[in-house]
């Protein structure tokens, strides 16, 4: 299982349920990645989406505690356990965690790929993942060359569970 995610210098993913910045080559390099693919999320994730709906062409698992109907074709389960037990239809290499905050400290320990854009800026963020810099169990076997977007540099780097 994999995971894909964008961070600040602080690793803050998120304020106010919105990204921090929207970079155009990270959001080409995430619909590359899982297009096709099973992206897993929370429900806010999925709310913060154009209309509240799935993104397309993916299979779109949704963990949420209400008691909700999947409205737009989205599989919806209500423990991560449940969340386990469905993802397990699908090949592992195609399991995408998309966040946020909550969905990707569950799916974390369950991950063994986590592709990060690494942003070289601080964000006002309510939201954050947890630093692979600082886990042991993570390290970084793909760097890309730093890129700017404005005037704002960021990398993407893959970790890999050691």
């Amino acid at each position: 299982m994999k995971l894909i995610v964008a961070v600040d210098e602080n690793w803050g993913i998120g304020c106010k349920n919105e990204l921090l910045v929207r970079i155009p080559s990270d959001q080409r390099m995430f619909r590359e990645k899982t297009t096709g693919n099973v992206v897993v999320m929370g429900r806010k994730t999925l709310e913060s989406f154009p209309g509240s709906k799935p993104l397309k062409d993916r299979v779109n698992i949704v963990l949420t505690k209400e008691n909700r109907e999947s409205l737009n074709g989205e599989v919806i389960v209500h423990s991560i356990e449940e969340a386990l037990e469905e993802i397990k239809k699908y090949p592992k290499e195609s399991i995408y965690i998309i966040g946020g905050e909550t969905i990707y400290r569950q799916f974390l320990p369950y991950c063994d790929e986590a592709y990060v854009t690494k942003i070289e800026h601080k964000y006002e963020a309510d939201a954050h993942f947890p630093n692979l810099d600082q886990d042991a169990e993570w390290k970084i076997t793909e760097e890309s060359e730093e890129q700017t977007y404005f005037d704002i540099p960021y990398t993407f780097v893959k970790y890999e569970r050691v």
